[in-house]
């Protein structure tokens, strides 16, 4: 959400606790927010909402972006992330992560299904979402609020906040509605241009970015998450070490990178080498390897998932399942 250094992040920590009694009370965002209803809520402790930075819009959402024929793109590193959305009976499309990391959600139709493409790198969370909701459809925006150090999201339409990792409303008018996710996953751009020489690449968009360059970096190999007071995972899992998430289940990233394969209580997960992180050095293509995540059910099709950081999974599921060895 904000675009720190890590030396940075002690002070801002610091900053925001001091001001979370001050935003504890939804009347503080009222101003910001006038046709939000925030008498409607799931939200008990309002301490838990902070300021990222930027205001409301102040990281700008895509909407119907261009694209590129994927062996035409020159510009993305063949280790680079994307977020690959494939739907039958239509040209399969990948999001670059470069750019996503700079305006988090991409709002789109794909054989004919309005989609949300979205990644909160303070999270590492990468999930497609239908963007209909009872008939309606809906455009979504970046509040610029926190929660858990996940971006909320907001719609257009009814001015409602979402939060990203689970996909649910939690303010306004849909409250408790959530999203479908979509099972879509991240890999490396030369994984996807092999299987898809014809597929589609999102071109660059028409802004004043760096894109390729990584503002978060050393990210994910802090200590501790931005603007995060929450628990640390048990098992000794570290705060940001990679969890594949199905449902509210999770697997350690390495210990699927270990075995490469693992197929249990009716999900198969596999993993190759050959992905950055985005969230390591300066330059997305000079990052760590975290490999590429696919997730299959026992009829070969693919699942919907989450490769997101320990801490986040478990402050969004406290009670979920840790598939840990033993």
């Amino acid at each position: 959400m904000m675009f720190l250094r890590p030396r940075f992040l002690k002070t801002f920590v610091v900053a925001a606790v001091l001001a979370a009694p001050v935003s504890a009370d939804p009347n503080f965002w009222k101003h910001e927010w006038p046709e939000t209803d925030f008498s409607q809520t799931s939200v008990e402790n309002w301490v838990e909402i902070l300021s990222g930075g930027p205001p409301k819009d102040g990281i700008p959402a895509l909407s119907d972006p261009s694209f590129i024929e994927a062996s035409a793109e020159t510009r993305i590193a063949d280790t680079e992330p994307v977020i690959t959305v494939e739907m039958s009976g239509t040209t399969p499309r990948s999001y670059p992560v470069r750019y996503l990391t700079w305006h988090e959600i991409v709002n789109d139709t794909v054989g004919g299904v309005p989609v949300a493409v979205t990644f909160c790198p303070l999270c590492n969370s990468g999930i497609t979402f239908d963007r209909r909701v009872d008939g309606k459809l809906l455009t979504f925006g970046v509040s610029g609020k926190l929660r858990n150090s996940d971006m909320i999201m907001f719609d257009r339409e009814t001015q409602s906040w979402w939060q990203q990792a689970v996909g649910e409303a939690i303010v306004g008018e849909l409250t408790g509605t959530e999203l479908r996710m979509l099972p879509t996953w991240m890999e490396s751009f030369a994984e996807f241009r092999a299987r898809n020489p014809e597929g589609l690449v999102m071109d660059a968009p028409e802004y004043n970015r760096d894109y390729g360059r990584n503002p978060y970096r050393g990210y994910d190999s802090t200590q501790r998450p931005f603007l995060y007071s929450g628990e640390m995972p048990p098992h000794g899992i570290p705060a940001l070490e990679r969890v594949v998430r199905v449902g509210d289940r999770a697997w350690p990233l390495t210990r699927l990178a270990r075995l490469g394969l693992i197929s249990e209580d009716g999900v198969t997960l596999s993993w190759r080498s050959g992905q950055n992180s985005a969230l390591d050095t300066d330059r997305i293509s000079a990052g760590h390897d975290v490999g590429s995540v696919r997730v299959r059910d026992a009829q070969g099709r693919d699942l919907a998932h989450d490769v997101m950081f320990a801490f986040a999974f478990h402050a969004f599921w406290p009670d979920g399942t840790w598939m840990i060895d033993g």
